[in-house]
């Protein structure tokens, strides 16, 4: 069966696999191979694969990047209209893997009524900020502390209207 080049869908089991190699190379990046080298890769793909398999509500969805038949980035939608993930392998990236998820997630809101959406970068991630930027995100002003193997970091909420 033919494929497009490039795409966005939802998420199926199997994908889990690629999703955990993707985020564990994103955290490498953002917080540091020292950090990660403490988080075990199989929770991650089971974490990942719960949340395809059986999410914590119909609002949840998971969508997978494809270029070609492998899978290269995914996103996580929460009920709300908040993307608690979305992660493009650093070698895709600038490909337009990461627009065509944000588009998945901002459609999926439309159809269910939802009027905004939230995300979160990483204090410092310039690359991620400018990617919300461009996308029409605003600052929303709020700030959250998470803890990591290595330290605290602090994310930065935006937001936009869909």
């Amino acid at each position: 069966m033919p494929t497009a080049d490039v795409s966005a869908r939802p998420a199926v089991l199997g994908d889990e696999h690629a999703f955990a190699e993707i985020q564990l190379a994103a955290w490498r990046v953002s917080l540091g191979a020292e950090a990660v080298a403490t988080v075990p890769s199989d929770e991650v793909r089971d974490t990942w694969g719960a949340a395809i398999e059986s999410p914590p509500s119909r609002a949840h969805r998971v969508f997978a990047a494809c270029d070609g038949p492998h899978v290269v980035g995914f996103a996580a939608l929460a009920a709300g209209g908040e993307i608690v993930a979305l992660e493009v392998a650093p070698e895709h990236r600038r490909a337009g893997h990461g627009s065509r998820l944000l588009a998945a997630c901002v459609d999926t809101l439309r159809m269910t009524g939802t009027e905004n959406i939230r995300a979160w970068a990483l204090r410092g991630d310039d690359a991620r900020e400018a990617f919300l930027r461009q996308a029409g995100f605003a600052e929303g002003g709020v700030a959250r502390t998470l803890e990591t193997p290595t330290g605290e970091v602090t994310e930065r909420m935006w937001q936009a209207h869909v």
